[in-house]
Order: C-alpha cells, then structure tokens, then sequence
C-alpha cells in the first residue's frame, strides 16, 4: 500500500488555489458570508497559512473580485463577423453565463464588494480599489461594442448610447438575480431590442449618427433580433 504524497505549490500557485476557491465560494454565497476558515478548509490548509499568501481577509476578496472582473470582461469579446444584432446576442449570452453561475459574486462586484472587512471598518482604499475593477468591466464592454460598431471616435450621442446600454445590461442583470422570474433567453433577446432601440433614438435626433449606423443596420437579416423588434413594434402600431 502506498501514502499519496500532497505536492508542495509554489507561492503564486498557492495564491492562484486560493483565489479559485474563494470564487467558487461566492458562486454560491456572498463574499460578506464566507470565512477564512471555509476557504482554508476547502484548499486543504490551514488559516494561518492562508494569511501567509494574503495579508488580510479583504485582499483575498479583491484579489478574487479582480479575476472574476477579468472573467467578465472577457465575455464581451467577440469576433467581429456577421450581423451585429447575432454578435451581441452572443455577447449577452455570454454575459448571463458568468451572472448565473457567479450570483452572489457579481452582485458583490457590482455593488462594491464585500461589505464589512474583518475589522468592521471599510476602507477607502478597498471602496475605490473595487470601483476601478467595476470601471475596468465597463470600458472593456464600452470598447468592444465600439469596435463591432466601426467607431472609433465616436460622437457623444453614441457614447451615451453604449454607456447607458452597458448599465442598463448591469441593472437588469441584478434584479433578475432576485428570482430569475422573467426567463433568461428573453432578457437576453430583449437586452439586445434595447441596444437597437437606444441607438434608433439617438439616431433619429444625429445625422451624423445615422450615418455611421446605416451601414451597420443594413446588414441586419430580418429574423434577427433587430429584425424582429422592427416587426413587433410595426405590429404594436398598427
């Protein structure tokens, strides 16, 4: 019979553990609702050591709310081919993948993290540390979306566009966190119709705007999502 032989990580792999399952973790709890003793016990050692990677408990929050920021703003990347109401579905998809399986993570992210620190008192330096990582997610979205757009400077009706709709896409997400009752598929399509509509606003009030889209627009097939929205306002007017 042989003893199995647990294998001695290295400094930045034991970090990497440990950030992985403070994740999974929160994938199921707020971060506020797990101990360092549960995260010590699911990696297998013990809490003094966990200190010894990390030098509090609230590092080991943001350095967990910095990889899942990463993670989500990796879900708006997409390949810039075919039409651009399909991509964004995609991208939306996407999206609600990371807020269904990571609920009370995101909620954290997006809300500024972990309420109360061990010591009761929560510091400045964490408040704007997890509002840079909120930014972060942001731009990236903000940037990819300008990108599947052709634009790279884009005039200020558009900016407000995209910015809005990314919030928009942050809110909805949140509320259908508090009991997921509107399906998931739907919110998706629908999320996708009001980036369509946002921009169909703005458009109708900006040459210049119109301009820059109607190529984008043109190359929409009528039974995507921007085609159908077209069809059931058509419908709801008529």
């Amino acid at each position: 019979m042989t003893t199995g032989v647990r294998r001695r990580m290295g400094v930045e792999e034991r970090r990497q553990q440990l950030i992985g399952v403070a994740l999974d973790l929160f994938a199921r709890r707020s971060p506020d609702e797990v101990s360092i003793d549960e995260i010590a016990a699911a990696a297998g050692i013990s809490r003094p050591l966990v200190y010894h990677y990390f030098p509090g408990k609230l590092s080991l929050y943001e350095a967990a709310l910095k990889r899942a920021s990463e993670d989500l703003a990796g879900r708006f990347t997409e390949p810039h081919e075919g039409p651009l109401g399909a991509r964004l579905l995609r991208v939306m998809h996407r999206y609600f993948d990371f807020v269904d399986e990571h609920g009370p993570g995101f909620s954290a992210l997006m809300r500024g993290g972990p309420a109360v620190p061990a010591d009761g008192v929560r510091s400045m330096g964490h408040v704007s540390t997890t509002n840079a990582l909120i930014d972060s997610v942001r731009q990236a979205a903000y940037e990819q979306i300008l990108a599947h757009l052709e634009v790279t400077d884009p005039p200020a009706r558009l900016e407000l566009v995209v910015r809005s709709w990314i919030s928009l896409a942050e809110s909805t997400a949140l509320l259908w966190l508090d009991g997921r009752r509107i399906p998931r598929a739907e919110l998706e399509v629908q999320l996708v119709q009001d980036f369509a509509a946002l921009t169909a606003v703005s458009a109708a009030h900006d040459e210049e705007l119109r301009a820059r889209l109607r190529p984008v627009l043109a190359a929409e097939p009528a039974d995507g999502p921007f085609g159908d929205l077209v069809a059931r306002l058509l419908a709801l007017v008529s």
